[in-house]
């Protein structure tokens, strides 16, 4: 079925509602040549068809506030009206440094009606680390609050260059418009006339290895691919969907503003100072969340509560950001009666692969490609591996079928080259298909270990550790090691109250003897009190991992450290 972009984007959202997943690669799309999802698709689709439905709960303590489709359109056509006023024009690079307010929200929809590209950015970030993103890529404009401020005009003023506008969003400071005075412009803007190729969002990728990259994505396939988003998310009009992610990252956008919102549901933001687990399931209760996304380890901190008491509404759950494993999927379908659907993606994609709401899932497993992409294991020769056979994950392109992966690495040839080879996205992650089709991940390639010949995928092994009654969190890397090369260690973080020892070391090693075979046990547990982490979550092995080796150079005995009697 061939069809224009409003036509298929309201065909895919029919179907998407229904679980009606078995004919949605066989639409045929005409890709435009100009595109703005905003005017074209956000405007039509939901603040034309439900201009007073609920687009967007924010709750900050006591304080609430609900915006209706219509008046976020509104707010941000205003937002738009203020930064040309004060010089704003399409192409004007903008970082956005907020917590989770609103003004995320107006941010997206104004870069995108207004032509700018938006970068994301943290809000833990130092100084010095938005100096460094300057000498990446220097914004014209700025959005912030209070907090921010202060580091944004220190890292400008080290960098030599003055802004074009900085936009403060609540209170006042020297040098910068309040978004207060948005109010008294028109509700009414024009928008940019963007090509579909345009480039709008750039995200520096939070990464394992390396100094952040630059994530191009387009006009056109971002908010495009992330059909493939709102087909594993499963909301449709109607939910109230709750993503627990903070701005700055790929999965806010992911979730909590292109899916549902391409779905014309309800997004839910719970702005906290700590995440606290009682204050997330009761809030998730008050509001009726029907649709539910957190990261496993987010989960891991929900199922120690009792859920059953709760009056929770979940419809559907999904978890992404890195792998789940069967015992989190087990432990949350007990308490709500609800199965987590595992899924993949990355920040220089959307959706790639997931478990989708009515399909049979097999707990472990990232799933099948999703609708808009052709996924394999293949070898870094270009070849497709057998079933069973470990190899990277791969996304096969093609012109005429469009999907949401990114254009380039900003000014990195060599990088973009790296991933973009025989006709395939090289994902850099590693995996193997089963003889149904179902992925069941690895890990990154620099993740693997080698240890006696043996390659060991460390999220099969964290995966048993915390399986274990006393640990809340375990990370896997490699040790040198003089005999073997490498050993494998972990490094186990505990729950409250209680206390380290030989004891619960060796019987943790004899846990994990009970699920691994032998050269997958660990040699060595190590008890930290916390452990790194990307601002996305994410635990950073390769900071573990330089730990490691340096500890080994200078054969440091480190407190807490416990060997295994075959070490």
């Amino acid at each position: 079925m061939n069809m224009d972009i409003r036509s298929y984007f309201s065909k895919v959202r029919e179907d998407l509602a229904t679980h009606n997943y078995a004919q949605l690669p066989e639409y045929v799309l005409e890709k435009p040549e100009y595109f703005n999802w905003v005017e074209d698709i956000f405007y039509p689709l939901n603040v034309e068809a439900y201009p007073a439905d609920r687009a967007l709960i924010w709750k900050h303590g006591e304080e609430e506030k609900i915006y209706s489709f219509q008046e976020i359109y509104e707010y941000s056509n205003q937002l738009l009206n203020l930064m040309r006023k004060h010089g704003a024009s399409a192409g004007d690079h903008i970082y956005s440094l907020l917590p989770l307010v609103p003004a995320n929200w107006l941010s997206f929809i104004t870069t995108i009606k207004g032509g700018f590209i938006l970068m994301p950015t943290a809000t833990n970030l130092s100084a010095r680390d938005l100096l460094y993103r300057f000498e990446s890529l220097f914004p014209e404009i700025v959005i912030s609050d209070e907090a921010g401020a202060p580091k944004l005009d220190e890292a400008e003023e080290q960098f030599g260059k003055k802004m074009k506008l900085k936009i403060l969003t609540e209170g006042n400071r020297d040098g910068w418009v309040s978004l207060a005075e948005a109010a008294t412009e028109s509700k009414i803007a024009e928008a940019a006339h963007t090509r579909a190729d345009d480039p709008f969002l750039y995200f520096f990728t939070s990464g394992t290895t390396g100094l952040p990259k630059v994530v191009v994505h387009t006009h056109f396939t971002y908010p495009f691919g992330h059909l493939s988003t709102a087909a594993w998310v499963g909301c449709r009009h109607g939910d109230v969907h709750y993503n627990i992610s903070s701005p700055g990252w790929a999965k806010f956008a992911w979730s909590s503003f292109f899916a549902p919102w391409n779905m014309g549901a309800t997004i839910f933001a719970n702005q906290v100072h700590a995440f606290v687990p009682k204050e997330q399931l009761q809030a998730m209760s008050d509001y009726e969340i029907s649709t539910f996304c957190g990261s496993p380890t987010v989960l891991r901190m929900l199922i120690q509560e009792d859920l059953s008491q709760y009056d929770l509404k979940l419809r559907t759950s999904c978890a992404a950001g890195e792998p789940l494993n069967p015992d989190v999927i087990d432990q949350w379908e007990k308490g709500t009666g609800i199965r987590i659907r595992d899924g993949y993606g990355q920040t220089e994609t959307t959706c790639l692969a997931g478990n989708l709401t009515g399909q049979d899932l097999k707990p472990g497993s990232m799933g099948k490609g999703t609708f808009m992409y052709e996924i394999g294991i293949y070898d870094e020769d270009g070849q497709e591996v057998p079933p069973l056979e470990e190899g990277v994950i791969c996304v096969k392109l093609d012109e005429q079928r469009h999907n949401g992966i990114f254009v380039e690495y900003l000014e990195d040839a060599d990088r973009t080259a790296k991933a973009f080879r025989h006709g395939l996205y090289y994902t850099g992650d590693k995996a193997y298909k089963d003889e149904e089709g179902f992925i069941w991940f690895i890990g990154r390639n620099d993740d693997v270990i080698k240890a006696s010949a043996y390659r060991i995928g460390p999220f099969e092994v964290e995966s048993v550790l915390i399986e274990h009654p006393d640990v809340v969190e375990a990370a896997v890397v490699a040790s040198p090691h003089e005999m073997r090369g490498y050993a494998v260690k972990a490094f186990v973080i505990l729950r409250a109250g209680v206390e380290a020892s030989e004891a619960l070391a060796q019987d943790l090693f004899r846990f994990s003897e009970k699920s691994l075979a032998k050269y997958k046990v660990p040699r060595i547990i190590e008890f930290p009190e916390s452990l790194p982490k990307t601002i996305s979550g994410k635990i950073r092995r390769i900071e573990l991992r330089a730990q490691e080796a340096a500890n080994k150079i200078n054969k440091e005995k480190l407190a807490h450290e416990y060997f295994h009697d075959k070490y």
